[in-house]
């Protein structure tokens, strides 16, 4: 569970200084201005909102898990289908994989979704070693 003080100043502080705190925890969370101070957490946590139609305290607990970031929760097949639709429909060519537990979190995913996500093609058995350089056309760097 998270504080509604602790949540609303997670809010303030990913929207560039919004005060949400006049506003009922449990109606739609309203339109902010975008802000340059918080620009890069604004687009993922508005889409976040937009798509889920949620309210004040359901965005700052959904928040609270990754930061604002999107979080994938359920089967590896569930995970699987989140990060397609992030290659497919977004262009996504890599991941940041943030586990809630260390190490076991990120051995779950390594033993039961990375294999999921090579039965789909999505990801190759061996990472390919490839310098800048090499696909600029360029000699090596000394």
């Amino acid at each position: 569970m998270v504080d509604t003080l602790v949540g609303l100043d997670l809010l303030r502080n990913l929207s560039g200084g919004a005060d949400l705190s006049a506003y009922p925890l449990d109606g739609p969370m309203p339109d902010l201005a975008t802000t340059e101070t918080a620009r890069g957490r604004q687009a993922p946590v508005g889409s976040i909102v937009r798509e889920a139609e949620l309210s004040i305290r359901e965005t700052y607990l959904r928040v609270a898990i990754a930061r604002g970031h999107r979080c994938l929760i359920g089967t590896p097949e569930d995970i699987a289908d989140g990060m397609e639709e992030m290659i497919v429909r977004q262009g996504a060519d890599g991941f940041n994989i943030m586990p809630l537990t260390f190490p076991d979190g990120l051995r779950d995913f390594i033993d039961f979704v990375r294999p999921e996500l090579r039965r789909r093609g999505l990801v190759k058995e061996r990472r390919e070693v490839n310098t800048l350089c090499n696909r600029l056309g360029l000699p090596p760097a000394r």
